[in-house]
């Protein structure tokens, strides 16, 4: 999906590039001329991927269940003086068996909405500065699987009646919603949004499986999981196609546009969304 694209003078950020699509992602970008400011979790593990791929890389530390250190994140991100091309939220976590919170707020809806929302909010900036700027962040097709409601914003601590499969599906709706919000605030800029799913590839974030399901999906996951270079096409494609320039807002699975379900596509739970997440961050927005 990248055949023939020259991204020489790009600066694209992708999280959690130290395993699976993310560090695919940053594989194929930097081969095409990107640099790619490459996150993880620690210095280590982001030194560790940057410095095994071919191509201009620099690694960040991006820890997003620690918005102090998000903001830190995107600083070092800022210093580099370079507006930012794409921005592609990828790190994530799921199926965390037990409830786990941080700040007495659900883990999978701080990882993979909060902290991103913190992240992208902190860049903006540096996004809309580049000729076409573009975020992308990775959902699934396990949005699903929220509350049939939608966002439990009263539920948010995931205290009452905690599934693991109900929550991952929850902060993949709120992926989602977030870019639809965000398209809508950046229309009449050269900015985009979208929201993209790679699909079920076989990567760490089954690292929380019981032993059945890892079970099952050693055993019989091959034959229906993507590849590791399939699931990063659609990131990799959505972030830096120059026929998707003026596309925004919109969830792409297998590089196509498709309709996610009806709770993705409430503008006012989308609203809704950002109040909250605002209220939830704002000391880390400024």
């Amino acid at each position: 999906v990248t055949a023939g694209l020259d991204l020489t003078g790009q600066t694209i950020l992708v999280t959690g590039v130290n395993s699976g699509i993310g560090y695919e992602t940053m594989r194929v970008l930097a081969k095409r001329g990107a640099h790619v400011l490459g996150t993880a979790r620690t210095k280590e593990k982001a030194v560790k991927a940057c410095d095994s791929v071919t191509g201009q890389t620099t690694p960040l530390v991006c820890e997003l269940t620690d918005f102090d250190n998000v903001v830190a994140c995107a600083n070092d991100a800022k210093a580099i003086g370079k507006p930012i091309d794409t921005l592609i939220c990828n790190a994530g976590v799921m199926a965390i068996p037990e409830l786990q919170q941080v700040n007495g707020i659900e883990k999978h809806f701080v990882v993979n909405h909060l902290g991103h929302f913190v992240l992208v909010n902190q860049l903006l900036e540096s996004v809309k500065a580049a000729n076409q700027g573009r975020v992308v962040v990775l959902s699934s097709f396990g949005h699903v699987n929220a509350h049939e409601d939608g966002i439990e914003f009263e539920n948010l601590s995931g205290a009452q009646d905690y599934d693991h499969r109900r929550a991952y599906g929850q902060s993949k709706l709120a992926n989602i919603l977030f870019v639809r919000e965000l398209a809508k605030r950046l229309e009449g800029t050269e900015t985009t949004a979208n929201a993209v799913d790679p699909g079920m590839v076989d990567t760490n974030l089954k690292r929380n499986f019981g032993p059945f399901m890892m079970f099952v999906a050693n055993t019989i996951g091959p034959l229906f999981f993507k590849s590791v270079e399939e699931g990063a096409a659609t990131s990799c494609y959505v972030g830096t196609h120059p026929s998707l320039s003026t596309v925004s807002g919109r969830y792409f699975v297998d590089c196509q546009v498709e309709e996610p379900d009806n709770n993705a596509q409430d503008d006012e739970m989308a609203v809704k969304l950002w109040d909250v997440s605002v209220d939830l961050t704002k000391d880390y927005l400024s």
